[in-house]
Protein backbone atom coordinates (compact mmCIF):
# COMPACT_ATOMS: atom_id res chain seq x y z
CA UNK A 1 0.00 0.00 0.00
CA UNK A 2 1.50 3.33 -1.07
CA UNK A 3 1.97 6.03 1.52
CA UNK A 4 1.02 8.70 -1.00
CA UNK A 5 -2.53 8.91 0.38
CA UNK A 6 -1.53 11.52 2.90
CA UNK A 7 1.56 13.66 2.39
CA UNK A 8 3.61 14.98 5.24
CA UNK A 9 2.56 18.49 4.29
CA UNK A 10 -1.10 17.54 4.49
CA UNK A 11 -0.56 15.96 7.88
CA UNK A 12 1.16 19.02 9.26
CA UNK A 13 -1.49 21.33 7.84
CA UNK A 14 -4.30 19.28 9.38
CA UNK A 15 -2.59 19.24 12.75
CA UNK A 16 -1.98 22.97 13.06
CA UNK A 17 -3.76 24.02 16.20
CA UNK A 18 -5.32 20.58 16.62
CA UNK A 19 -3.93 19.67 20.08
CA UNK A 20 -5.40 22.72 21.78
CA UNK A 21 -8.71 22.31 19.99
CA UNK A 22 -9.02 18.59 20.58
CA UNK A 23 -7.86 18.58 24.19
CA UNK A 24 -11.17 20.14 25.10
CA UNK A 25 -13.11 17.34 23.39
CA UNK A 26 -16.12 16.15 25.26
CA UNK A 27 -16.53 19.44 27.10
CA UNK A 28 -19.36 20.38 24.75
CA UNK A 29 -20.93 16.94 24.62
CA UNK A 30 -19.46 15.99 21.25
CA UNK A 31 -17.54 12.96 20.03
CA UNK A 32 -13.77 12.91 20.41
CA UNK A 33 -10.89 10.89 18.97
CA UNK A 34 -8.77 8.45 20.95
CA UNK A 35 -5.53 6.66 20.21
CA UNK A 36 -5.77 2.87 19.86
CA UNK A 37 -2.65 0.71 20.19
CA UNK A 38 -3.36 -1.05 16.89
CA UNK A 39 -2.62 2.18 15.02
CA UNK A 40 0.95 2.08 16.32
CA UNK A 41 1.16 -1.72 15.98
CA UNK A 42 1.33 -2.25 19.74
CA UNK A 43 4.83 -0.81 19.91
CA UNK A 44 4.28 1.67 22.75
CA UNK A 45 3.70 0.39 26.31
CA UNK A 46 1.69 2.06 29.06
CA UNK A 47 2.06 4.78 30.33
CA UNK A 48 4.12 6.03 27.38
CA UNK A 49 1.14 5.21 25.20
CA UNK A 50 -1.01 7.76 27.02
CA UNK A 51 1.80 10.30 26.75
CA UNK A 52 2.02 9.65 23.00
CA UNK A 53 -1.71 10.21 22.62
CA UNK A 54 -1.46 13.56 24.41
CA UNK A 55 1.70 14.62 22.58
CA UNK A 56 0.18 13.99 19.17
CA UNK A 57 -3.07 15.81 19.92
CA UNK A 58 -5.61 13.13 20.76
CA UNK A 59 -8.08 14.15 23.46
CA UNK A 60 -8.57 10.49 24.39
CA UNK A 61 -6.60 7.31 24.95
CA UNK A 62 -7.57 3.67 25.21
CA UNK A 63 -6.54 2.28 28.60
CA UNK A 64 -4.17 -0.67 28.96
CA UNK A 65 -5.83 -2.34 31.92
CA UNK A 66 -3.02 -4.53 33.27
CA UNK A 67 -0.27 -1.93 33.71
CA UNK A 68 -2.74 0.82 34.60
CA UNK A 69 -4.26 -1.30 37.38
CA UNK A 70 -0.82 -2.17 38.68
CA UNK A 71 -0.05 1.54 38.90
CA UNK A 72 -3.35 2.08 40.70
CA UNK A 73 -6.34 4.33 40.17
CA UNK A 74 -4.82 7.35 41.93
CA UNK A 75 -1.65 7.29 39.83
CA UNK A 76 -3.61 6.66 36.63
CA UNK A 77 -5.95 9.55 37.37
CA UNK A 78 -2.97 11.79 38.06
CA UNK A 79 -1.41 10.78 34.75
CA UNK A 80 -4.57 11.47 32.75
CA UNK A 81 -5.11 14.77 34.57
CA UNK A 82 -1.55 15.91 33.93
CA UNK A 83 -1.84 14.99 30.25
CA UNK A 84 -5.31 16.57 30.02
CA UNK A 85 -6.56 13.46 28.26
CA UNK A 86 -9.72 11.38 28.62
CA UNK A 87 -9.93 7.58 29.11
CA UNK A 88 -11.80 6.07 26.16
CA UNK A 89 -12.28 2.33 26.68
CA UNK A 90 -10.84 -0.77 28.35
CA UNK A 91 -10.62 -4.25 26.87
CA UNK A 92 -12.92 -6.71 28.66
CA UNK A 93 -10.46 -8.79 30.73
CA UNK A 94 -12.41 -12.06 31.05
CA UNK A 95 -11.62 -14.99 28.74
CA UNK A 96 -15.09 -16.12 27.68
CA UNK A 97 -14.20 -18.16 24.58
CA UNK A 98 -12.74 -21.20 26.34
CA UNK A 99 -14.01 -23.67 28.94
CA UNK A 100 -16.11 -22.87 32.01
CA UNK A 101 -13.19 -23.15 34.41
CA UNK A 102 -11.20 -20.54 32.48
CA UNK A 103 -14.21 -18.25 32.33
CA UNK A 104 -14.96 -18.56 36.04
CA UNK A 105 -11.34 -17.82 36.93
CA UNK A 106 -11.47 -14.62 34.92
CA UNK A 107 -14.90 -13.67 36.21
CA UNK A 108 -13.61 -13.81 39.78
CA UNK A 109 -11.29 -10.90 38.96
CA UNK A 110 -13.84 -8.79 37.09
CA UNK A 111 -15.16 -6.94 40.13
CA UNK A 112 -11.71 -5.47 40.81
CA UNK A 113 -11.29 -4.44 37.18
CA UNK A 114 -14.76 -2.88 37.11
CA UNK A 115 -14.03 -0.96 40.29
CA UNK A 116 -10.84 0.36 38.71
CA UNK A 117 -12.67 1.35 35.51
CA UNK A 118 -15.18 3.34 37.52
CA UNK A 119 -12.46 4.95 39.62
CA UNK A 120 -10.68 6.33 36.54
CA UNK A 121 -13.98 7.46 35.00
CA UNK A 122 -13.84 4.95 32.15
CA UNK A 123 -17.08 2.98 32.59
CA UNK A 124 -16.74 1.17 29.26
CA UNK A 125 -15.31 -2.28 28.55
CA UNK A 126 -15.28 -3.83 25.10
CA UNK A 127 -14.62 -7.14 23.39
CA UNK A 128 -15.20 -8.89 20.07
CA UNK A 129 -17.06 -12.07 19.19
CA UNK A 130 -15.77 -14.16 16.30
CA UNK A 131 -18.52 -14.64 13.71
CA UNK A 132 -18.02 -18.39 13.28
CA UNK A 133 -17.27 -21.35 15.53
CA UNK A 134 -16.94 -25.10 15.67
CA UNK A 135 -19.85 -25.06 18.13
CA UNK A 136 -23.34 -24.87 16.66
CA UNK A 137 -24.87 -21.41 16.76
CA UNK A 138 -27.70 -21.99 19.24
CA UNK A 139 -25.47 -23.84 21.69
CA UNK A 140 -22.80 -21.16 21.53
CA UNK A 141 -25.41 -18.45 21.92
CA UNK A 142 -26.62 -20.03 25.17
CA UNK A 143 -23.07 -20.29 26.51
CA UNK A 144 -22.21 -16.71 25.65
CA UNK A 145 -25.50 -15.36 26.93
CA UNK A 146 -24.95 -17.00 30.30
CA UNK A 147 -21.38 -15.75 30.52
CA UNK A 148 -22.06 -12.18 29.40
CA UNK A 149 -25.11 -11.93 31.64
CA UNK A 150 -23.02 -12.94 34.65
CA UNK A 151 -20.34 -10.47 33.62
CA UNK A 152 -22.83 -7.66 33.06
CA UNK A 153 -24.26 -8.13 36.55
CA UNK A 154 -20.83 -7.58 38.07
CA UNK A 155 -20.13 -4.58 35.86
CA UNK A 156 -23.51 -3.05 36.71
CA UNK A 157 -22.51 -2.81 40.38
CA UNK A 158 -19.96 -0.21 39.27
CA UNK A 159 -22.10 1.36 36.52
CA UNK A 160 -19.77 -0.03 33.86
CA UNK A 161 -21.11 -0.91 30.41
CA UNK A 162 -19.97 -3.72 28.12
CA UNK A 163 -19.69 -3.35 24.34
CA UNK A 164 -19.81 -6.44 22.10
CA UNK A 165 -18.27 -6.19 18.63
CA UNK A 166 -19.72 -8.06 15.66
CA UNK A 167 -17.23 -9.05 12.94
CA UNK A 168 -18.57 -8.53 9.43
CA UNK A 169 -15.96 -9.71 6.89
CA UNK A 170 -16.43 -13.01 5.07
CA UNK A 171 -12.97 -13.99 6.33
CA UNK A 172 -14.34 -14.46 9.85
CA UNK A 173 -17.72 -15.89 8.87
CA UNK A 174 -15.96 -18.75 7.05
CA UNK A 175 -13.14 -19.29 9.53
CA UNK A 176 -14.86 -22.14 11.38
CA UNK A 177 -17.59 -24.69 10.67
CA UNK A 178 -20.69 -22.84 11.91
CA UNK A 179 -21.56 -19.22 11.26
CA UNK A 180 -22.31 -17.11 14.34
CA UNK A 181 -23.66 -13.61 14.89
CA UNK A 182 -22.18 -11.14 12.41
CA UNK A 183 -24.93 -8.64 11.58
CA UNK A 184 -25.25 -5.43 13.60
CA UNK A 185 -28.92 -5.78 14.48
CA UNK A 186 -28.50 -9.42 15.49
CA UNK A 187 -25.66 -8.51 17.84
CA UNK A 188 -27.73 -5.65 19.21
CA UNK A 189 -30.58 -8.02 20.09
CA UNK A 190 -28.14 -10.46 21.67
CA UNK A 191 -26.61 -7.66 23.73
CA UNK A 192 -30.02 -6.60 24.99
CA UNK A 193 -30.67 -10.16 26.15
CA UNK A 194 -27.47 -10.08 28.21
CA UNK A 195 -28.34 -7.03 30.29
CA UNK A 196 -29.36 -3.36 30.28
CA UNK A 197 -25.71 -2.30 30.46
CA UNK A 198 -24.66 -4.37 27.43
CA UNK A 199 -24.51 -2.87 23.97
CA UNK A 200 -22.30 -2.62 20.91
CA UNK A 201 -18.70 -1.90 20.19
CA UNK A 202 -19.42 -0.33 16.81
CA UNK A 203 -16.51 -0.55 14.39
CA UNK A 204 -16.95 1.30 11.08
CA UNK A 205 -15.03 -1.53 9.33
CA UNK A 206 -17.36 -4.27 10.55
CA UNK A 207 -20.41 -2.01 10.15
CA UNK A 208 -19.52 -1.64 6.49
CA UNK A 209 -18.66 -5.29 5.80
CA UNK A 210 -21.78 -6.52 7.59
CA UNK A 211 -23.91 -4.40 5.27
CA UNK A 212 -25.25 -2.25 8.12
CA UNK A 213 -26.72 1.20 7.50
CA UNK A 214 -26.89 4.60 9.12
CA UNK A 215 -30.45 3.79 10.08
CA UNK A 216 -29.17 0.79 12.03
CA UNK A 217 -27.09 3.21 14.11
CA UNK A 218 -30.14 5.36 14.74
CA UNK A 219 -32.13 2.25 15.67
CA UNK A 220 -29.48 1.14 18.16
CA UNK A 221 -29.56 4.49 19.93
CA UNK A 222 -27.06 6.16 22.21
CA UNK A 223 -27.59 3.87 25.20
CA UNK A 224 -26.67 0.73 23.27
CA UNK A 225 -23.54 2.01 21.55
CA UNK A 226 -20.86 1.67 24.19
CA UNK A 227 -17.78 2.54 22.14
CA UNK A 228 -16.74 3.15 18.52
CA UNK A 229 -13.74 2.17 16.38
CA UNK A 230 -12.88 4.33 13.37
CA UNK A 231 -11.16 3.22 10.16
CA UNK A 232 -11.74 2.66 6.43
CA UNK A 233 -11.76 -0.15 3.86
CA UNK A 234 -10.43 -0.72 0.33
CA UNK A 235 -12.76 -1.35 -2.60
CA UNK A 236 -12.28 -5.12 -2.89
CA UNK A 237 -14.58 -8.12 -3.31
CA UNK A 238 -15.68 -9.68 0.03
CA UNK A 239 -13.50 -12.75 -0.47
CA UNK A 240 -10.39 -10.54 -0.75
CA UNK A 241 -10.99 -8.45 2.37
CA UNK A 242 -8.51 -9.10 5.16
CA UNK A 243 -8.97 -7.65 8.63
CA UNK A 244 -5.32 -6.64 9.00
CA UNK A 245 -5.33 -4.61 5.78
CA UNK A 246 -7.38 -1.57 6.70
CA UNK A 247 -7.09 2.04 5.57
CA UNK A 248 -6.99 5.32 7.43
CA UNK A 249 -10.32 7.13 7.69
CA UNK A 250 -11.08 8.87 4.42
CA UNK A 251 -8.82 6.70 2.27
CA UNK A 252 -11.41 4.06 1.39
CA UNK A 253 -15.02 3.41 0.46
CA UNK A 254 -16.84 3.33 3.82
CA UNK A 255 -19.56 5.96 4.20
CA UNK A 256 -17.83 7.56 7.16
CA UNK A 257 -19.61 10.88 6.67
CA UNK A 258 -22.95 9.13 7.10
CA UNK A 259 -21.52 7.06 9.95
CA UNK A 260 -20.46 10.16 11.89
CA UNK A 261 -23.66 12.04 11.20
CA UNK A 262 -25.73 9.10 12.40
CA UNK A 263 -23.73 8.93 15.63
CA UNK A 264 -24.18 12.64 16.12
CA UNK A 265 -27.92 12.38 15.50
CA UNK A 266 -28.35 9.99 18.43
CA UNK A 267 -26.28 12.15 20.76
CA UNK A 268 -23.23 9.88 20.97
CA UNK A 269 -20.58 11.92 22.75
CA UNK A 270 -17.91 9.42 23.75
CA UNK A 271 -14.72 8.37 21.97
CA UNK A 272 -13.96 7.05 18.52
CA UNK A 273 -10.72 5.07 18.79
CA UNK A 274 -8.69 5.12 15.59
CA UNK A 275 -8.13 1.38 15.05
CA UNK A 276 -6.27 0.77 11.79
CA UNK A 277 -4.57 -2.59 11.37
CA UNK A 278 -1.56 -2.93 9.10
CA UNK A 279 -1.63 0.40 7.28
CA UNK A 280 1.19 2.07 9.23
CA UNK A 281 3.05 -0.93 10.62
CA UNK A 282 6.37 0.25 9.15
CA UNK A 283 5.89 3.88 10.21
CA UNK A 284 7.40 5.17 13.49
CA UNK A 285 4.75 5.25 16.25
CA UNK A 286 4.62 9.02 16.66
CA UNK A 287 4.19 9.60 12.93
CA UNK A 288 1.57 6.83 12.76
CA UNK A 289 -0.39 8.45 15.59
CA UNK A 290 -0.26 11.86 13.93
CA UNK A 291 -1.33 10.52 10.56
CA UNK A 292 -4.23 8.63 12.10
CA UNK A 293 -5.41 11.80 13.80
CA UNK A 294 -5.03 13.97 10.70
CA UNK A 295 -6.95 11.52 8.54
CA UNK A 296 -9.73 11.23 11.09
CA UNK A 297 -10.00 14.99 11.47
CA UNK A 298 -10.36 15.27 7.73
CA UNK A 299 -13.45 13.05 7.81
CA UNK A 300 -14.91 14.92 10.79
CA UNK A 301 -14.52 18.17 8.90
CA UNK A 302 -16.02 16.72 5.72
CA UNK A 303 -19.03 15.49 7.72
CA UNK A 304 -19.42 18.87 9.42
CA UNK A 305 -19.21 17.17 12.79
CA UNK A 306 -17.38 19.00 15.60
CA UNK A 307 -14.64 17.08 17.41
CA UNK A 308 -15.34 18.38 20.85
Amino acid sequence: MSDSFLSRRAVLKALIGAPALLRAAGSHGNMYLALNSVLVSGRVPWPDFARLAAKTGYPGTDIMLGPAMRAGAAQTNDLLHQLQIKPAAIDFPVEFRKDDATFEAGLAKLDGAASFAAAIQCPRMVTYIISSSNTQKEELRKIYKRRFTASAEILAKHNVRLGLEFLGPLQFRKMFRYEFIWRMNDMLEFAKECGPNVGLLLDSWHWHHAGATTQDIVHAGRERIVHVHFNDAPNLPPEQIRDDERLLPGEGVINLVGFLRALRSIGYHDALSVEVFGRLKNVPPEEAARRGLAASLGVFHKAGVPEG
